[in-house]
């Protein structure tokens, strides 16, 4: 029996952002470790205070791209200059629809001549391994698949680690018996932890120095149990699953576009490559923001900060898209701070019969796997949208990240969150019946945390105000 494409679905379906909206999956998944190792709220502080170790080995699809036609392939489909990119770097890569619609990212490893790893979500591993399949490059591919859908959850190729926070430099020094090299940002090199060779990336997730670490799966819990003991006089706070999501808020990271592969004539034989099982063919959307036009939903790479990335030095897919779209307008990623009264008001109304807002959940309080919400400006007017919420107690409030446009991204300006869905909320499992309600906030910097903004290299995450 042939198997259904993701173009076979979506040939019965009338209204695309219904039927996503009414997909049955709630947001993304973080198996593999405890929900709390401690308690979210320690975890979170912990990589503002101390250091926190984050276990990276479940969650997300890694894809290994090697052959002689690997580097060419791959820098024909990113939005990103390749030029300088060598061995031993790492890049941020990010692939646009024909159209010139962000599909994802994820990072991009440059392991050795013609030797690539790609580790992120989905979208944009299956948009490689489309190219690799179809495209007459001479290049293989092999997909690590994350936990959640993998048959064998405890059998992966490679384990990955990060060690971040102020203390993380301390950690890593014991760790190694000797102080750890000084490396660029997206700089690799090779350490010597618990006995073991382990790769190393200059790092900075949770805006602080640190570094990612992977190597081989069966030498995961070695190298895991070295960390954990040269963390052990520094602080260190092992990172949960209920925690890890949230870390975002504080780091500016938009972890969630849409893949904008749903429409679009240059897009069709990828959906009638890609099955329906796939990654697109399961992915459910929610929020406030409703339109009949799946289109109405893709971001451009500007919306998310990339808008540095986009380099036309070289041919790639949508090249000629974003040429139109560079002049702008663009809009403009922003933190939101919400009112604490405001959020208060909605936890409150837990505590009665009759009308409640959708549930606030602590620490993140998505609940699909897109979410976008209406961001409102005065006489309630559409100013943009916010795509990922929740609560941070190193920085003590609610906060969203949201994409405004550029005459209420200005830090300070008042705007409101429209919270929860129309109708009562639709069909997911995730959305119990409620009222839609307002919730006040002050648009601020991106990244929001002080430490964050002050940390990172000069990047997408710092060139949001400038």
């Amino acid at each position: 029996m042939t198997k259904q494409s993701l173009q076979n679905v979506l040939n019965g379906v009338d209204n695309i952002p219904q039927f996503l909206r009414n997909q049955q999956a709630g947001p993304n998944a973080y198996p593999g470790v405890p929900a709390e190792y401690s308690n979210w709220r320690d975890e979170q502080m912990a990589w503002q205070q101390t250091c926190v170790l984050f276990n990276q080995s479940y969650h997300m699809v890694d894809l290994l791209v090697e052959g002689p036609d690997a580097f060419a392939m791959l820098n024909s489909i990113g939005i990103n200059s390749f030029k300088g990119f060598v061995p031993d770097r790492a890049k941020q890569f990010v692939p646009v629809s024909h159209d010139g619609f962000v599909i994802g990212d994820v990072i991009l490893f440059y392991l050795a001549e013609n030797t690539f790893n790609m580790v992120g979500r989905a979208p944009t591993i299956e948009w490689v391994e489309f190219h690799a399949a179809t495209g007459g490059w001479d290049v293989r591919v092999a997909r690590d698949e994350r936990t959640a859908v993998r048959p064998d959850p405890q059998n992966r190729k490679s384990y990955r680690y990060q060690v971040q926070g102020p203390h993380a430099m301390k950690l890593m020094e014991k760790a190694l018996g000797a102080t750890p090299p000084d490396l660029k940002f997206f700089h690799m090199t090779t350490l010597k932890i618990g006995g073991r060779d382990v790769r190393a990336l200059r790092h900075g997730m949770a805006g602080q120095p640190g570094f990612e670490l992977f190597g081989p799966w069966e030498e995961r819990d070695e190298v895991h149990a070295a960390l954990v003991a040269a963390g052990a006089d520094f602080g260190l706070k092992l990172v949960g699953g209920r925690t890890y999501s949230s870390n975002t808020l504080e780091s500016g990271w938009i972890p969630s576009p849409l893949p904008a592969v749903y429409t679009g004539e240059g897009m069709r034989p990828y959906r009638e490559w890609l099955p329906s099982s796939s990654y697109e063919g399961k992915a459910s959307l929610g929020g406030s923001f409703y339109s009949d036009n799946i289109e109405d939903y893709y971001l451009t790479p500007w919306d998310l900060g990339y808008g540095p990335f986009v380099k036309f030095d070289h041919d790639f897919i949508g090249k000629e898209a974003l040429e139109k779209k560079q002049a702008g307008p663009h809009r403009k990623k922003v933190t939101l701070a919400l009112d604490s009264e405001d959020v208060i008001r909605v936890m409150s109304s837990q505590f009665q019969k009759g009308d409640r807002a959708k549930f606030f959940e602590f620490p993140s309080a998505v609940y699909t796997m897109h979410q976008f919400d209406r961001v409102l400006g005065a006489g309630g007017k559409d100013v943009g949208l916010s795509t990922w919420v929740g609560y941070s107690a190193n920085e003590g409030r609610g906060l969203t990240l949201a994409m405004l446009d550029e005459e209420h991204a200005k830090p300070g300006t008042q705007v409101t969150l429209l919270w929860g869905e129309e109708d009562g909320g639709s069909s997911k499992p995730t959305v119990e019946r409620h009222i839609q309600t307002e919730i006040r906030a002050t648009v601020s910097p991106a990244p929001y945390s002080e430490v964050a903004r002050d940390a990172y290299a000069d990047s997408w995450r710092t060139r949001q105000f400038g």
